[in-house]
């Protein structure tokens, strides 16, 4: 196994552990990468989200995408004994899941499908899920939790990490949704490499207080969560990435949607952060370019028709 440290990583203190990639089984390169979107279950529009998330990947050329879908909430336990989702057909499964638990064997199923090499996305609430599930909360690192559940991390103005121990300081929570600054905190990562060094994310909820774990997270970018607009008054992790076995997890907590408003979703960062952040969890490597259009500093970049 081989221990990865970037040096902008390391100088910015952003690497909460040495972050350990062991390399999968070998096998042929596919020209696709096979993803699997988990729904069923949200506080998000979910029945919306999937197909923008789904159109947006295949569009990529990148990808090709498959959606298993669960039972509804309180489905009777012969519907939930027939979901059984067959990871190993995919190189990455992303999750716009949050609801009731998965069956023990649907959880231990990707515990060791990840732990063999398989990639793992997180987009937005699909954190917040799975709060009593250890091994998903490892491989998360942070979780919409409360205060008692786990540490909170937080950037301070210097670039360092701070950590808040298990029970001091807020839970999670957001304010209003409003568009904000993403500021890479590691240049060099292949998700990140070429972005700007702050970029204008549009409306969009801004995740605080996150808990958990943490361990062995890589924190790529963060936002500044604004007391006057219902924060916390520090830089809160918006991107990050944490081994688990040999397999690689991406999170980012940003692309809120609520009703017919999916104005996050559609922000032209966000759309390269996911597909980016898919394919890494998939390979380990990033071929997709960023588009001409990126947004910059002080402008927000969108596209509202989906797969553009």
């Amino acid at each position: 196994m081989t221990t990865i440290r970037t040096f902008a990583a390391c100088a910015a203190g952003l690497l909460l552990a040495p972050v350990i990639l062991a390399e999968g089984p070998a096998r042929a390169e596919d020209p696709k990468i096979r993803v699997l979107i988990i729904d069923g279950q949200n506080n998000h529009n979910w029945k919306d989200t999937t197909p923008i998330l789904k159109a947006d990947l295949e569009h990529s050329g990148r990808f090709t995408v498959d959606v298993a879908t669960t039972p509804p909430r309180k489905a009777a336990k012969a519907e939930w004994d027939s979901f059984k989702p067959d990871f190993s057909h995919y190189d990455v499964i992303m999750s716009n899941y949050n609801g009731e638990p998965w069956p023990a064997p649907v959880q231990k199923g990707l515990e060791a499908y990840v732990a063999k090499g398989g990639g793992l996305a997180i987009v937005h609430a699909a954190n917040n899920a799975f709060e009593n599930w250890p091994a998903y909360n490892q491989m998360i690192g942070l979780g919409w939790r409360g205060p008692g559940f786990g540490e909170r991390v937080t950037i301070d103005d210097e670039g360092k990490i701070v950590r808040t121990p298990k029970g001091k300081g807020p839970g999670s929570g957001h304010g209003p949704p409003h568009a904000y600054v993403i500021k890479i905190r590691d240049a060099e990562h292949p998700i990140t490499r070429g972005m700007p060094p702050e970029w204008m994310h549009a409306k969009d909820e801004l995740y605080h207080g996150q808990r958990g774990p943490a361990e062995h997270m890589h924190i790529l970018a963060s936002a500044y969560s604004d007391k006057t607009r219902g924060g916390t008054g520090t830089n809160e992790p918006m991107i990050w990435v944490i081994p688990y076995g040999k397999g690689r997890v991406f999170t980012t907590v940003m692309g809120h949607a609520m009703g017919n408003d999916a104005t996050a979703m559609h922000c032209i960062g966000f759309k390269s952060v996911v597909l980016r952040g898919t394919e890494w969890a998939a390979t380990g490597k990033v071929t997709i370019p960023l588009p001409a259009n990126f947004p910059t500093a002080t402008s927000v970049r969108r596209d509202d028709a989906p797969g553009n």
